[in-house]
């Protein structure tokens, strides 16, 4: 397929007389013409970064997509900035399938005071830009047809199965598999994989669980590898992600921002939304409006996300994987960390969720928990993620503070614990968190 695409790039060079190259929507390179010229010009800085790197610096690409080129259907010129280190104007050929952008034809435009390329011609070069988009998608759809080695990674015990499974999803993925990754979580999923998700290296379903312990397909976030959803034996959409460096999870979450109105969706289409009146809307759309829909859709109907740390190559697969269930489990247990969670952003939840998945039974916590005295384990839950102030809790429960001192007693009373000592404050903490995760 590289062939197809480095053919492809020299008769758009061909048609508008000036070399071409291509990258991918993440604008790392694909293919370029041959530079032939002596002019100094046409191999400005970020050209020459482009090729002798084989990607662009994520200022690079803000710079550019400021220009619109990431919604734009034909052909966009850019003026040059010497001070960005762009000498020359660009006029960049979006590349697109079925309304997607795959990526960008890059050339370098003619200074001022002399003719570009003519209408005709660029025409002729956005139908094979056309071309170019289809091979693109079909690549990224090939990435759903790694859904059993993908699969195999997150659900294989730990040890030389691991590794096994492992070996051939690097093998599958070729040298992409020694780059920069992040796993999504998203849960419940219903029905199958999608075809294809923008930037996905690969995706698979995890389905509900058939067991606990390692090498079971889906149990719970515990010690052992093939970790999943676990509060209700939910299936999860596992994706593996394409990033271009550690500090840019854009990608990701931009992706998950994508397939939640899908989860959403199909997750109970008699549920109602946030305003009570039925459900989420429509799964497309951009801007603040569409986010805020599948927001609360998402919320409403249960679904959330996780992202884990990036990590590179493939030997940490398993514990990304691991991280990302955590995330999503932590998001559906605390609202405010949803619809969508990054494992670094999760607090306790990071240690909460790699304890054993199965329901918090603490002797201590046991009569709280009960939903007889729901309120209660509220009252608690709240005084202590205010560090024990009376003041703050009374006032984020919205009741006096006698009433919080007598609902405490009443606490104390259940559970046979001095909350005026820190174990026992640990000790209760940590059981009314680990309730949500269950």
């Amino acid at each position: 397929m590289k062939g197809d695409y480095q053919d492809l790039v020299d008769e758009i060079s061909a048609l508008l007389g000036a070399p071409a190259t291509l990258e991918n929507r993440d604008f790392r390179l694909i293919a370029f013409g041959a530079h032939d010229s002596d002019d100094d010009l046409a191999m400005d800085p970020v050209r020459t970064r482009s090729i002798l790197t084989r990607q662009s610096t994520a200022d690079v690409r803000s710079w550019f997509e400021g220009f619109g080129i990431a919604r734009a259907t034909g052909p966009v010129r850019i003026p040059a900035a010497p001070e960005a280190g762009v000498f020359r104007g660009r006029i960049c050929l979006p590349v697109r399938y079925r309304g997607i952008v795959q990526g960008y034809v890059w050339l370098l435009d003619q200074e001022p005071g002399r003719p570009g390329p003519g209408a005709a011609a660029l025409d002729a070069a956005m139908e094979v830009a056309q071309r170019i988009g289809v091979l693109l998608a079909e690549e990224a759809k090939a990435g759903a047809d790694l859904s059993r080695e993908f699969l195999a990674v997150l659900t294989a015990g730990r040890g030389w199965q691991q590794d096994m499974a492992v070996a051939a999803l690097r093998v599958a993925l070729g040298a992409g598999g020694d780059g920069l990754h992040a796993a999504v979580c998203v849960t419940p999923w219903p029905g199958e994989a999608p075809a294809s998700v923008p930037g996905a290296a690969a995706v698979c379903v995890v389905p509900r669980r058939v067991g606990s312990g390692p090498g079971s397909a889906g149990p719970g976030t515990g010690t052992g590898a093939g970790s999943g959803p676990d509060t209700a034996g939910e299936p999860a959409l596992a994706v593996l992600l394409r990033l271009r460096s550690t500090d840019a999870l854009t990608p990701a979450l931009a992706a998950v921002a994508r397939l939640l109105p899908r989860a959403a969706e199909a997750t109970g289409t008699d549920a109602k939304g946030a305003d009570g009146k039925g459900g989420g809307g429509k799964a497309a759309g951009g801007g603040a409006g569409a986010t805020a829909v599948t927001t609360a859709t998402a919320t409403a109907r249960g679904v959330t996300a996780g992202v884990a740390d990036p990590v590179r190559g493939l030997a940490d697969l398993p514990a990304a994987w691991e991280q990302a269930v955590a995330a999503a489990r932590a998001a559906a247990a605390q609202p405010r960390l949803g619809p969508v969670a990054q494992w670094s952003a999760i607090g306790p939840y990071r240690m909460l969720a790699s304890l054993a998945a199965d329901p918090v039974d603490d002797p201590a916590a046991r009569t709280l928990l009960t939903p007889a005295n729901r309120e209660l384990a509220r009252t608690a839950e709240v005084f202590l993620d205010c560090a024990g102030q009376a003041g703050r809790a009374a006032a984020a429960l919205g009741i006096h503070r006698q009433t919080l001192y007598y609902r405490l007693g009443r606490v104390e009373q259940l559970t046979g614990l001095d909350l005026d000592e820190g174990e026992d404050r640990l000790l209760l903490h940590m059981a009314l968190k680990a309730a949500r995760l269950t």
